[in-house]
């Protein structure tokens, strides 16, 4: 038997607008999609190593020194296009 138990909780208004939209395209209400969403993450959770983000936020010089021949690549790989003509 599942109880029901009535709760509120604050939504940004944007992520709110959006989770009306993928309700209305699913065809189902608000709550249902976001019962779904919970039960999804509470039962599935997250692929993510729970240090994950925290390492992606450590740096050493040779990591940084990387990054910056691996930008430099790509800047200088690029190219302008002349616009297509009409």
């Amino acid at each position: 038997m599942n109880i029901l138990m009535a709760t509120s909780v604050h939504i940004p208004k944007p992520l709110l607008q959006a989770v009306d939209r993928k309700a209305k395209g699913l065809k189902i209400s608000r709550n249902k999609l976001i019962v779904r969403a919970l039960e999804r993450e509470v039962i599935h959770g997250s692929d993510w190593s729970p240090d994950f983000f925290p390492r992606l936020l450590e740096t050493n010089d040779e990591l940084a020194a990387t990054m910056d021949e691996a930008l430099a690549a790509i800047r200088d790989g690029r190219h302008s296009k002349a616009p297509p003509e009409l």
